[in-house]
């Protein structure tokens, strides 16, 4: 731990991180927040769903166009903005919920319209780690420690959300949002070392088609790959759930499995960004969606043989070792593929196309439960990830010629 021990003491990377993973809780407590305030209020989970969806779509959406514009016009003057935009839309939405005279329509309006002004505080801190790091190693560290954090945000927001819902009033878990998303922010773009990621010059007066990171074959092979490991993602959360219920008795014990696959997340992340690598990140990439793959395909055959619990939860727990360093590699690759100058795009991309297979694998693994139970589900899951890394296996010869020497703006 003395690696990410000694990036903690360092002022330029401790405020802006700290800042950051405050700004960050909203991403994990705004969706569970909406879906509770919706049911309590409207009485609908149906309706509660479609809210949610369209703020997660919404997210998608804004976060690649933010991003650009942070690379042209800096981060202050897009965060800013899109926090204080973003928490006045879910105010909003909050109390259309509340008010019973307000049609849904207007509540499914402002949940995208919450979403799309959603700051991209994720990309933005990648690319302030690219800029107060300047040594690969450290700067490996320091997408392990954020990984981790994200990690802990998705564990920790949820029992936040808890801990209000038990003051009685079903709004005050979107209200605190709001606060956290805001100041988090402020605190955030005002630290020395987010000041040092300073716009590009070339971004700002170079636009076109013929600069759009989406033009670069490496970097969408990249996002494709990434989207359908995040499908497999997608299926295993909602997997976990009918396990739960299985396995349980209910689907309210869900935390039971899913604490071991994202503490081993957490774990994975910390323990791959504190060795020193000597392989390429394209490899280490197709290492870990392969080994991740298997162990899941191991999980599915464990939920049909009625294996003792705490030896399903030791399997799950070594198959969330390796979540995070598929996201870490992926991070680092894209600061091979991607030119300077269009990092917060590229990086606000990357979210996207993680989000958008999240969204799609949840879909599925309704599908596949309700045909066919859990271990279907998760197996699956499995041939995502599989297929992933058969994807990350065609892209090796393409991502090894179009990688750029990793350049940093002063």
């Amino acid at each position: 731990m003395s690696g990410y021990l000694a990036l903690l003491r360092d002022p330029l990377v401790a405020r802006p991180f700290g800042s950051s993973v405050i700004a960050r809780i909203p991403i994990a407590t705004a969706p569970l927040g909406l879906v509770l305030l919706v049911r309590d209020q409207r009485d609908s989970y149906s309706l509660a769903g479609i809210v949610t969806g369209l703020f997660a779509i919404g997210l998608a959406v804004g976060s690649p166009l933010w991003g650009r514009a942070m690379d042209g016009r800096g981060q202050p003057r897009v965060l800013v903005p899109t926090a204080l935009t973003s928490g006045t839309l879910l105010l909003l939405l909050t109390g259309a919920t509340v008010s019973q005279a307000v049609p849904a329509p207007v509540l499914l309006g402002l949940a995208l319209l919450a979403g799309i002004a959603f700051p991209p505080l994720s990309p933005a801190m990648r690319s302030t780690w690219r800029v107060v790091v300047t040594e690969d190693r450290r700067r490996r560290r320091g997408y392990a420690l954020d990984a981790a954090a994200v990690e802990t945000i998705f564990v920790g927001g949820p029992l936040l959300l808890s801990g209000l819902l038990l003051f009685g009033w079903a709004a005050l878990p979107l209200l605190v949002t709001v606060v956290l998303l805001i100041a988090g922010t402020l605190v955030y773009v005002g630290s020395p070392g987010t000041r040092r990621a300073v716009p590009s010059a070339v971004a700002a007066s170079v636009s076109g088609p013929g600069t759009a990171v989406l033009h670069r074959g490496g970097f969408v092979l990249l996002l494709a790959v990434m989207a359908t490991m995040s499908i497999g993602f997608g299926i295993l959360d909602v997997s976990i759930a009918g396990l739960a219920e299985h396995l349980l008795g209910s689907a309210d014990r869900l935390g039971v499995l899913f604490a071991p696959i994202a503490g081993g997340s957490a774990v994975g992340g910390l323990l791959y960004g504190s060795r020193d690598w000597h392989s390429a990140d394209r490899r280490r990439l197709l290492v870990t969606l392969t080994v991740f793959g298997f162990l899941l395909l191991t999980v599915a055959t464990g939920a049909g043989a009625e294996v003792p619990l705490v030896v399903l939860m030791v399997l799950l727990f070594c198959a969330g070792l390796f979540i995070s360093p598929n996201l870490i590699a992926a991070q680092s690759l894209i600061d091979a593929l991607t030119p300077s100058h269009r990092l917060g795009e590229a990086q606000a991309w990357l979210s996207t196309s993680i989000t958008a297979g999240a969204a799609l694998g949840n879909s599925i693994a309704g599908i596949v439960l309700d045909a066919s139970g859990p271990r279907v589900a998760l197996t699956v899951a499995s041939c995502a990830v599989l297929t992933a890394a058969v994807l990350c296996l065609v892209a090796q010869q393409t991502w090894s010629r179009r990688a750029e020497p990793l350049t940093v703006t002063p």
